[in-house]
């Protein structure tokens, strides 16, 4: 009964500061970055994964060096991965324009692996589900034709906005999951809104401390990713 009055709160906290803080997040604009650090007018010798998100991922109001994605390299790091992290996630982006920005990033990096984190401002925008899914869908597409392995993090908003919206934005993630034989991880930030001591004064994005949980819900996925990976390579090696 509290967690479901928590997740309330949040949600109407949500609701009230959707429009503030999106027009806060436009205008932050963030390049492409890598974790380990590496020379930006090149391409990575080393496999990578390329996280593509918006502020959630962007380390919005914290230091860059706590976000989780900065805690996945230092993670990788520690497990003597040659995976290399690199993060082109920017505060207030919408799928439409992911999808323009992806392009340029895939020839860039050709990266091994693709985590796509957005939809969140589309769904606080409001706009329609069908563009979303358009957006997300060629996103996927072009990820796969590259070659990229593709994981996809699910995001909830408000139920404020209605059944008839909410359920579809929600359900939409695990439909293209099992459409295009995705890596699902159901709800990135899963676990932290139902604490509202983990979240920043704005009561949308997540602290510096709760980032660990982040990383800890990617965690477990990216790893079946990377095995499954790490399988199909050894068979065709012994073919």
């Amino acid at each position: 009964m509290i967690k479901a009055f928590i997740s309330v709160i949040y949600a109407a906290l949500l609701l009230m500061q959707a429009s503030v803080t999106f027009a806060q997040e436009t205008t932050s604009t963030q390049a492409p970055s890598l974790a380990p650090s590496q020379a930006p007018s090149q391409a990575p010798t080393q496999p990578s994964i390329l996280i593509f998100g918006d502020s959630l991922s962007a380390a919005y109001g914290i230091g860059e060096d706590e976000g989780w994605v900065t805690l996945l390299a230092e993670r990788l790091k520690q497990e003597n991965s040659e995976l290399t992290v690199i993060n082109g996630s920017v505060s207030g982006e919408t799928t439409t324009g992911g999808r323009s920005r992806l392009p340029s990033l895939l020839r860039r990096y050709t990266p091994a692996y693709v985590l796509i984190e957005l939809g969140g401002n589309d769904g606080l925008r409001g706009l329609p589900l069908a563009l979303m899914r358009e957006n997300l869908t060629e996103m996927i597409t072009l990820s796969k034709t590259s070659g990229a392995t593709v994981l996809i993090a699910g995001m909830q908003i408000p139920p404020n906005y209605g059944p008839r919206y909410t359920e579809p934005f929600y359900a939409q993630y695990a439909e293209l999951a099992e459409e295009f034989d995705l890596y699902l991880i159901p709800f990135l930030i899963d676990g932290i809104p139902q604490q509202p001591e983990l979240m920043q004064a704005d009561g949308i994005h997540p602290k510096a401390e709760a980032q660990s949980m982040i990383l800890d819900n990617v965690w477990p996925v990216l790893q079946e990713a990377i095995s499954a990976a790490d399988l199909a390579n050894s068979a065709v090696g012994d073919l």
